[in-house]
């Protein structure tokens, strides 16, 4: 499909939602691949190199299945490559194992990293890593991290003024869904971790977006089993945090992002639904919305809106490029994946009051 024709679609189905003055906002709509060597995708990432873009995500038969592979994307000349497969589940004991959740990351100084998981499920996964000094074009041999560590769990890490790479991770093993974090002071050699900052039992939370503020402090937001997103602050640069508490904002147990803007603002993309047995098991609309504080937040674009779409829009990424722009990837029904990319500075902000879109 077209790019225009995608982006007039867009267009429309924001006109429904009251956010038509932030049409002008997108300035790109498009899908990373038309055909693929897989007929499912999920759990996109994106990353900046001083080349341009590159995205990655896991495909093959379906989730679990001991053939999904990370693939990877990069945009050249305006448009993206053919998916290429870069890591895969070969060779753990005798079996051939599924791959999950790539982070890509671009530190200052330093390599391209890809971070995923092996293993047959999120219980019993592992953490891997490859680096790559080209830009994503190749990548070097892939590495287990230490045990006890995942790296990323499904979205970007922050480098701190330090250099530090702050990683949010979680685990659902016996313990429940737990959120933790982990430091890497040299991409990815060696690492510290906390200890679990929830115990699952009044919040059980996964896959933290890590959100940076003035002063050292950090805010930490995401995934939850408690019908609203979960929101944790450290005020010493995410050596130790606080309680952790739900915000307003709902969640339909779906996977979400979170980036902080140069101008200081907090920008989240999320499904603004909350799961209750519907078709798309809340997964759609798939929503952005903006905060200055991190707790009072604004409607800012409703990026998709198909109650009937089976598998939904959902597991989105984000990050703001060096030309100010903002880029989001996410799963499109589980058989692409969806770029946009928009104008932070031309968003119309409606407030999202006691948790309720505006209509």
């Amino acid at each position: 499909m077209k790019t225009w024709i995608v982006a007039a679609f867009l267009a429309s189905a924001l006109a429904s939602h009251g956010a038509d003055t932030n049409s002008s906002a997108i300035v790109k709509s498009e899908f990373i691949f038309e055909t693929a060597p897989f007929p499912s995708c999920h759990a996109s990432t994106i990353a900046e190199t001083k080349s341009g873009l590159v995205a990655a995500w896991f495909g093959g038969t379906a989730e679990r299945n001991p053939d999904v592979c990370i693939y990877v994307s990069r945009m050249e000349n305006g448009h993206w490559t053919p998916p290429a497969n870069v890591a895969d589940g070969v060779g753990f004991a005798t079996n051939r194992l599924p791959t999950w959740n790539p982070v890509l990351f671009q530190a200052k100084h330093g390599p391209l990293l890809l971070f995923y998981k092996v293993g047959p499920a999120p219980a019993a996964w592992w953490g891997m890593m490859k680096t790559s000094t080209d830009d994503g074009k190749t990548w070097s041999s892939a590495q287990r991290l230490p045990e006890g560590i995942l790296g990323p769990i499904k979205n970007k890490p922050v480098q701190l003024p330090n250099g530090d790479i702050l990683c949010g991770t979680s685990t659902e093993g016996d313990g429940g869904w737990r959120v933790h974090f982990e430091r890497t002071r040299d991409f990815g050699k060696t690492w510290t971790a906390t200890a679990a900052v929830n115990d699952s039992k009044e919040i059980g939370a996964i896959q933290p977006s890590i959100l940076v503020y003035p002063n050292n402090r950090l805010q930490a937001v995401g995934r939850t089993r408690n019908d609203k997103l979960f929101q944790i602050w450290s005020e010493d640069g995410g050596t130790t945090w606080g309680k952790m508490s739900l915000l307003e904002l709902p969640n339909p147990n779906s996977g979400t992002d979170a980036v902080t803007l140069r101008d200081g603002r907090q920008l989240l993309v999320y499904n603004h639904n909350t799961r209750d047995g519907s078709k798309n098991k809340g997964r759609s609309p798939l929503n952005v919305a903006v905060s200055k504080d991190g707790e009072n937040w604004s409607a800012a674009l409703v990026l998709e809106d198909d109650l009937n779409a089976p598998n939904g829009f959902a597991y989105p990424a984000v990050i703001q490029t060096s030309d100010g722009l903002v880029h989001i990837t996410y799963t499109w029904e589980r058989k692409r994946i969806k770029h946009i990319e928009l104008d932070p500075a031309k968003l119309k902000l409606q407030p999202i009051t006691h948790g309720e879109w505006p209509k």
